[in-house]
């Protein structure tokens, strides 16, 4: 999360003086430091594991096993995920569709591609920053008050009403609130409550039938609703 804040502001306060190309410069730099770091922790966890000792391996868990596909038998086989990869499917179509709004909507405001990455910078930290203050005040007591179901459907709704509002005034100011209410409201309030709905699963289903919903739905509600909006 410190990452998240810090990386926005960081990119809209050195747009302007480096413009976007050096600033490419400063993210490849960031990423051979962390390069770095990941090479130190491994090197670490490695010696750290020369130094421990570890239970008997029929004494530790046992591999699940059994196939790669075995998720989407899993997921056709069960409503309940059926039904979390339906309002994964629904929620990922209608996010790509407010992407592409976006991108249309920037585009035609401003010309500057310096201007475009400030704007989205500024855009990114306010998600970021209300994402941390959402999960650390509201989301727990939304999820006592108003239960998990509601609690998923609270983003959804707010969505629609951000989609109404936009194809009546499809103003830069609107999309903005509305693209932050949405990712905001996504990180911080929907993928906590989605992530309670398997934890009343088997340990298979958990593993299994969740890596196909966060991958495969999730992807292919991207690729259906660009289809769509091109035949749009």
């Amino acid at each position: 999360t410190a990452g998240a804040i810090a990386g926005p502001a960081l990119t809209g306060s050195l747009v302007h003086v480096l413009g976007t190309r050096h600033l490419l410069l400063v993210s490849a730099a960031l990423l051979l430091v962390a390069i770095y770091c990941i090479q130190q922790l491994v090197a670490w966890q490695m010696l750290q594991t020369d130094q421990e000792h570890f239970p008997d391996q029929q004494t530790a868990e046992q591999p699940i096993g059994g196939s790669v596909l075995a998720g989407i038998r899993l997921v056709m086989q069960s409503p309940y995920l059926l039904g979390i990869a339906l309002l994964m499917l629904l929620f990922t179509m209608l996010a790509t569709f407010l992407y592409f709004q976006q991108a249309q909507i920037i585009r035609d405001a401003f010309s500057d591609p310096v201007d475009r990455t400030a704007v989205f910078a500024g855009m990114d930290f306010i998600v970021n920053v209300l994402t941390l203050l959402i999960q650390v005040f509201l989301t727990g007591r939304l999820l006592n008050w108003l239960g998990p179901a509601w609690t998923l459907a609270l983003v959804p709704l707010l969505l629609a009403a951000g989609f109404l509002l936009l194809s009546i005034s499809p103003t830069l100011a609107i999309l903005i609130i509305v693209q932050i209410i949405r990712r905001a409201g996504n990180y911080a309030i929907m993928r906590p409550a989605r992530e309670m709905l398997y934890v009343v699963l088997r340990r298979e289903e958990k593993y299994k039938a969740k890596n196909f919903n966060d991958t495969v739905v999730y992807r292919a509600g991207d690729a259906v609703s660009a289809w769509i909006y091109a035949g749009l």
